[in-house]
């Protein structure tokens, strides 16, 4: 038997390159910092009747259960949880569906209103899967996404997370096409990345798909104890890497899930410690961590 008969050829992204853990172990970020740390809000609107989103129940004909557990976090805790990020001067790192605009702009208002906040565009709905829109219709998404809320904004939108990190295989070249400079798609590092496209500059900024209240709270079942534990847990770890090398920690939450009453007791105690290293750490959003590590990079 040759190797061409058992060897199995493995498809491969080409998007990124292997590098050693501590490649950049002589750098910090700003100020002398080894960790950032961001926390993300997702700001998202869904169509009513379509079985798209998450869910605690099994979906029937007309899905009021999920849709309005679901819209509890645009009427009430995305409220409570803007006024937890004021209080702890927390800057949001903002992923907003632009649907919110239409339904919801109060709400926009409100999260726009947090000092240090950060607008980051997550598509128009999450009711659609962005990788399986046409190109022509993927483009158009992506364009309009990005020109809705810098209007709304007055500010450049640099980022970009797909509604359910849904990807075609040429997401990140309509990126870099559009003006995005980097992405939240790409879970698979603890530091950015360059990303190759066809049409740009793009980097791939870590964005946490366990320590994300979503993924571990409604399919896997996990207790909002259990996601306050993860999150502690992450953080302590990568405090101790960070001393050989720098470390980039998300947190992720959406308010249909975050600012269930319950949930919110527990994570508002968790994240307020977390703020008690603030002396230690770069409290910071995605933005911020890739234009530093772009000048990281450079010298």
């Amino acid at each position: 038997m040759t190797d061409t008969e058992w060897k199995h050829h493995l498809s491969h992204h080409h998007r990124y390159e292997t590098r050693p853990v501590d490649l950049w172990s002589q750098h910090t970020w700003p100020n002398g910092k080894r960790l950032a740390l961001y926390v993300a809000m997702n700001l998202e609107h869904f169509s009513f009747g379509d079985p798209e989103g998450a869910k605690i129940a099994p979906p029937n004909q007309l899905d009021i259960l999920n849709y309005a557990w679901r819209d509890y976090g645009n009427r009430v805790g995305g409220w409570y949880l803007a006024d937890l990020f004021k209080k702890l001067n927390i800057p949001p790192a903002l992923l907003m569906n632009t649907a919110i605009l239409d339904d919801y702009p109060a709400l926009a208002d409100e999260w726009l209103s947090c000092p240090g906040v950060e607008l980051i565009g997550h598509g128009h709905t999450n009711s659609e899967r962005q990788g399986e829109l046409s190109t022509e219709a993927e483009s158009d998404m992506i364009r309009y996404c990005r020109e809705r809320l810098q209007s709304y904004s007055g500010k450049e939108v640099k980022g970009w997370l797909s509604p359910w990190i849904s990807e075609s295989s040429i997401t990140p070249e309509l990126l870099a096409q559009h003006g995005f400079s980097y992405t939240l798609n790409w879970a698979h590092d603890d530091l950015p990345t360059e990303l190759h496209t066809s049409t740009g500059e793009l980097l791939s900024v870590p964005y946490p798909q366990e320590v994300n209240d979503i993924p571990t709270i409604v399919p896997n079942g996990a207790s909002i104890e259990t996601f306050c534990s993860m999150i502690e847990s992450q953080f302590a770890e990568l405090m101790e890497r960070s001393k050989s090398s720098p470390q980039v920690m998300g947190i992720a939450l959406h308010p249909y899930i975050a600012g269930q009453p319950f949930r919110f007791h527990q994570l508002k105690k968790v994240l307020k410690r977390l703020m008690e290293h603030r002396e230690e750490i770069w409290i910071t959003t995605p933005g911020h961590i890739a234009a530093a590590y772009t000048s990281m990079v450079e010298k």
